[in-house]
């Protein structure tokens, strides 16, 4: 693809700027969950429920951070983000109570709609039209390793100063950082997009249009699935490995393996290119979640299978990253792009946050067992819905 002067830099820029927002806004509940356990300042209850409520109120504002990306609102909202961002991690890092800590969930999930992917990857579609994977993979690779980033990073802060000062630490990279970066390579990728400065006007789309519009449903349900699968089976992947047997060091090494498994999956469709369709790379990414827990099976006799099953499920997962905006701008078009893809968002959004619980559900009335066969299904019912799309 080609760049314009200074949009090779812009995307660079805002792959940091997104691994730096997910390492601060999202991966920071996993990276410093054993020290507010540790602590006991809260039940396991209440601190289970903060990042859930944070999915929640992005899937609620989804659709109007859509309609304002149609408005030529990108630049504006990609600098509110880190802001309001900053100002909930504020409020966790005083916090005394759940009335803080569920304060500064809701504010982390406003930051991470505001902010996050499906704002940037937007910004991409609408600069750079059918040519906009290769941008997005870009970004991708980087912001792939916030996990890598956020949990060392997180020990030691946490190990320093506390918890309490880690957090602190993300305030400081979200708005000496991540913002001026940010709303740089925002402001790089709008001036080269003319609907940042016409589309003041977009009508709102309703309900009951979008959902007449030919593969919405399709795609709709074939997201949700696809993270059905993922959140349930990989939130549980120690215990469920611990139940097939396998051991401690596989079990870590394997839960270890997703995330650059992510990055890996990313890599090979970048380089692939044009060569593979969104397509024909779309039905490889769902082939890999049908074939995941065959290397569960195998695991029983040969417990190493089992980071087969891992980077199964993170390459699959990383690629769909990349596959989700290009689909649904494919599929339904770019004039209505974000008010399209924040619609889009909700049931996918809504799937991740259940997930954990489903499997939880399920391994307490069958076994793992039950939870794999139900994520199975899922898959196989993703590859249904990825062929009647096509």
């Amino acid at each position: 693809m080609t760049f314009e002067r200074g949009e090779g830099r812009a995307v660079w820029t805002l792959a940091l700027t997104q691994a730096l927002g997910y390492a601060c806004f999202f991966y920071i509940f996993a990276a410093l969950l054993i020290y507010w356990q540790r602590e006991a300042w809260l039940s396991d209850g209440v601190i289970a429920a903060g990042p859930l409520l944070a999915t929640a109120v992005s899937a609620v504002v989804a659709p109007g951070v859509g309609r304002a990306l149609d408005r030529g609102r990108a630049v504006a909202m990609m600098a509110a983000g880190p802001v309001i961002g900053a100002a909930a991690l504020v409020v966790l890092a005083v916090a005394e109570g759940a009335v803080g800590w569920f304060l500064g969930w809701a504010g982390l999930g406003l930051a991470q709609a505001l902010c996050l992917y499906d704002v940037c990857f937007g910004m991409m579609i609408r600069r750079f039209g059918p040519e906009a994977r290769g941008a997005i993979t870009r970004v991708t690779l980087v912001a792939g390793l916030a996990s890598t980033l956020a949990f060392p990073a997180g020990a030691w802060l946490a190990g320093e100063w506390g918890w309490r000062g880690a957090v602190w630490v993300a305030v400081g990279v979200a708005l000496g950082v991540m913002l001026p970066l940010q709303v740089w390579a925002a402001r790089v990728m709008a001036r080269g997009t003319e609907a940042e400065v016409t589309a003041r006007d977009v009508p709102r789309l309703g309900w009951g249009k979008v959902l007449r519009m030919p593969g919405f449903v399709g795609l709709a349900v074939l997201f949700s699935l696809v993270n059905l699968n993922h959140w349930m089976l990989v939130n549980h992947i120690r215990p469920m490995l611990e139940a097939l047997a396998v051991r401690a060091d596989l079990a870590i090494l394997a839960a270890a393996a997703i995330g650059p498994a992510q990055v890996a999956g990313r890599l090979v469709l970048a380089g692939a290119g044009a060569r593979l369709g969104t397509g024909a790379a779309a039905q490889v990414t769902v082939g890999a979640l049908v074939l995941a827990p065959g290397f569960l099976l195998l695991a029983v006799v040969w417990p190493a299978a089992a980071v087969g099953f891992a980077i199964c499920q993170g390459a699959a997962m990383g690629i769909i990253t990349i596959l989700r905006p290009v689909l649904v701008a494919e599929t339904l078009g770019q004039e209505r792009y974000g008010a399209v893809s924040g619609m889009m968002a909700i049931p996918g959004l809504a799937a991740m946050a259940v997930a954990p619980l489903i499997g939880t559900g399920l391994v307490a009335l069958g076994g793992v067992w039950l939870m794999i066969g139900v994520g199975f299904a899922l898959a196989l019912t993703a590859a249904g819905a990825l062929a009647v799309r096509r």
